[in-house]
């Protein structure tokens, strides 16, 4: 029986994977988190044999959090689930520590065997974006992209820019201040070579780094 932890702030979001591998005999929820602070906590209890962790809950996410949890707790699988796109945050996750990388979007079809892979040890990627990456990284694609050039912090920022949200919201959402996020701002703007936020939400678009449905400059 693999025992999983599951960590996302959305009760919903839980409930949907509860029921997705209801049909995994397998694989058995043995514990939920709300948020980094709570899956730490339940990771300690030694409850678990796989986390599967949502990159973007209140207080510590993202990137950080799972260097965090890799430094804890260097031998978990640990299978990252976000709504973004595999080829958007997938290799800054498995960069940082993740055994796998999964859209919510594919959820119902992979979860249950991205799971049973990180478990057995494997490295869990969808396969058409695993060979776009290597292509991209191959041809040198990868790391010439200006996006490529910020830090962690940075492009968690930038994402959540072209998502339209202003440096209020996002200080708030990473629990950073103002200044802070102002500063970040200005550090993408410089590095990406781009005058304003509506020349990052076009770069993004153009990329295929958001929906351009759910972009929106500010």
């Amino acid at each position: 029986m693999i025992r999983i932890l599951i960590a996302d702030d959305h009760d919903i979001l839980r409930a949907g994977l509860r029921h997705i591998l209801a049909d995994s005999p397998d694989i058995e929820v043995a514990a939920e988190a709300t948020n980094g602070s709570e899956a730490i906590a339940q990771l300690r209890k030694d409850l678990c044999d796989v986390l599967v962790l949502d990159l973007t809950m209140p207080g510590r996410n993202g990137i950080e959090l799972i260097k965090q949890i890799r430094s804890d707790f260097p031998r978990l699988p640990l299978l990252i689930l976000s709504m973004h796109k595999e080829d958007i945050y997938a290799v800054r996750a498995l960069k940082a520590g993740a055994n796998g990388y999964l859209c919510k979007d594919n959820a119902e079809a992979f979860l249950a065997e991205a799971i049973r892979k990180v478990h057995a040890g494997g490295l869990f990627i969808n396969q058409s974006v695993a060979e776009r990456l290597t292509m991209n990284i191959l041809q040198g694609r990868h790391a010439e992209m200006p996006h490529n050039r910020l830090t962690d912090r940075e492009y968690q920022v930038f994402l959540l820019i072209v998502q339209g949200m202003g440096v209020t919201e996002i200080g708030r959402h990473l629990n950073l201040s103002v200044k802070t996020v102002s500063t970040h701002k200005a550090s993408i703007q410089v590095k990406m070579d781009l005058a304003n936020t509506a020349e990052l939400v076009r770069y993004a678009v153009e990329n295929n780094l958001v929906d351009s449905n759910a972009a929106a400059a500010k």
